[in-house]
């Protein structure tokens, strides 16, 4: 999977990544989803092993444009593990004490504690996006927040989070389909807002937002995945094997018994 991790320090262009990209898996879509099984099998040993220990920590971010996936990545990747040891944060427009503090202060309340996996649904770097997009503060304010992020993310895996990024790559003409098929379907219409099309006039900008974004912010400590995500299987190929990989690069074990318990009996 090294093959979508952006480098610290490289300077990404988002037209160099083909958003339906499935070159990894030979087989196509049947044995994506046959590969997709196992791995959720093994995300949820893992996550017990991680749960169990309680020492480390894991923080998943998603982002992408409207449609990328992100609601459907959850259900699919993560469907697996325990709910009593993970949760979903998902980031609105700031409310009004929110915006009496500082933009990661919001944040910060919502990081895994220890044995515990968060997946943030947007997250922090929609004060870098959707801010600079529509000129929402001024450009000084977000072009600092790019270092206060790289500095909260390096606290963050100072203190024992292991953070995980993943930008859901899918290309203008897919999203086109995904909207128009939520239109079409009365059971999804309820997903669609016409702020939808507000925003993908702005998909020139957003797309250079983004480029910035990876190569600002992908550092050795959370690194940011390009994951294709026009093939929806693929994608969620790509994010469990990332995450089944830097889970099992953590050495997790079970933690000991706390006392000697070979001689203890059950009546």
């Amino acid at each position: 999977m090294k093959t979508y991790r952006v480098s610290p320090g490289k300077k990404v262009s988002l037209r160099d990544h083909d958003a339906s990209d499935t070159s990894l898996v030979e087989g196509g879509k049947r044995d994506g989803e046959a590969r997709l099984a196992k791995l959720g099998a093994r995300l949820e040993e893992l996550q017990d092993l991680l749960y169990a220990g309680h020492q480390h920590k894991l923080l998943i971010v998603l982002q992408g444009m409207d449609t990328a996936g992100k609601d459907g990545a959850i259900r699919k990747v993560f469907d697996s593990m325990d709910p009593l040891g993970i949760r979903v944060a998902s980031f609105k427009v700031p409310t009004e004490v929110e915006l009496d503090h500082d933009f990661l202060w919001r944040v910060h309340q919502q990081v895994p504690g220890k044995g515990e996996v968060v997946v943030f649904n947007r997250s922090h770097y929609e004060d870098v996006l959707v801010v600079r997009v529509r000129d929402l503060v001024p450009k000084k304010v977000w072009r600092e927040r790019y270092d206060q992020i790289n500095d909260f993310e390096k606290l963050l895996a100072e203190t024992g989070t292991t953070i995980v990024k993943f930008f859901l790559h899918i290309d203008r003409d897919e999203q086109k389909e995904r909207l128009q098929a939520r239109l079409d379907d009365p059971a999804k219409r309820w997903k669609f807002r016409k702020g939808d099309l507000d925003d993908r006039k702005l998909w020139d900008d957003y797309q250079a937002a983004y480029e910035d974004v990876l190569s600002r912010t992908s550092t050795k400590w959370a690194p940011w995945y390009v994951v294709p995500a026009n093939a929806k299987w693929y994608r969620n190929v790509v994010i469990s094997q990332v995450l089944v990989d830097t889970l099992e690069g953590l050495g997790l074990k079970y933690p000991k018994a706390e006392e000697d318990l070979d001689s203890v009996r059950v009546d």
